[in-house]
């Protein structure tokens, strides 16, 4: 059995004039469907409109379908019972693209890590400062940063914490919703660093939404084309990607410049050397 199924998910929203809603709805999701085992990740890749966010907050439970299924480990995430439903919240976790809006400005960087554990775990109060400063650790922060504020972080840093809170309950799938494109090439680099160790160490799954392709080829397993709302390709290899002769897939490859101009007239594989 898949840790997520995705079933021939349908989704649109209403359109509406200033006074009331017209007749008709845009739909922004069409007939979607896929998977993603235990300790792998689905890279989701599509330009800005494709759908891809919609498809997140379905996925994390945000946002009902009009038709279809999201299962996780088997289990209908909207019409399964509260013990299941909350069992699915804790091992279904998300980091998004802004670090900023994603935590409270008036906490600490501990009580932003202690949030979910406060909510599932029974630590007393030393147990659960030792479990944040591991995290803290595991991320590549200190004990020294605790008691720090977000705008005391840098983007990187605050990510970090959004990645230490999202990892601190040990989850089963980690939905990242361009969590690395408002970072520098630098701090991408390092992100996408710590999460593949993160999930080589704890066995996570990732579905990886981005519009950025070397993002998603150096932390895939499996690859996924979104465009109009509609999966138009599913490669179970990343390499495949770049030998698909799909018209999305191809104007993608041509959108990839190499650092070094040098290179940029070369195959589309050595865009990503």
């Amino acid at each position: 059995m898949s840790l997520l199924q995705v079933k021939e998910v349908t989704h649109s929203y209403g359109s509406r004039t200033f006074f009331n809603w017209k007749d008709h709805s845009k739909t922004v999701l069409s007939d979607i469907s896929f998977s993603i085992e235990d300790g792998t990740c689905l890279g989701l890749l599509g330009s800005s409109g494709a759908g891809k966010s919609t498809l997140g907050k379905v996925i994390l439970g945000l946002e009902r379908p009009q038709n279809g299924q999201i299962l996780f480990q088997g289990h209908d995430i909207y019409t399964t019972d509260k013990p299941i439903r909350q069992k699915i919240r804790r091992n279904l976790q998300a980091v998004f693209q802004d670090s900023y809006s994603s935590v409270n400005p008036r906490m600490t960087a501990e009580r932003i890590i202690a949030e979910p554990l406060e909510n599932y775990e029974k630590l007393t109060a030393a147990e659960q400062k030792r479990t944040i400063v591991e995290l803290l650790e595991r991320v590549g922060l200190s004990e020294k940063d605790l008691k720090k504020y977000p705008h005391q972080f840098s983007g990187g840093q605050l990510q970090r914490i959004n990645i230490a809170r999202a990892i601190s309950l040990k989850p089963k799938l980690i939905v990242l919703d361009e969590a690395v494109s408002s970072l520098d090439m630098v701090n991408q680099a390092l992100i996408l660093t710590l999460l593949n160790e993160l999930k080589a160490d704890f066995g996570l799954s990732y579905l990886f939404i981005t519009h950025d392709i070397k993002a998603a080829y150096e932390i895939s397993d499996t690859l996924g084309v979104l465009e109009k709302g509609e999966l138009v390709e599913l490669y179970q290899s990343k390499h495949q990607f770049f030998t698909s002769e799909h018209p999305v897939a191809k104007e993608m490859r041509s959108s990839i410049l190499p650092e070094h101009p040098r290179f940029r007239k070369h195959g589309d594989r050595a865009h990503l050397r």
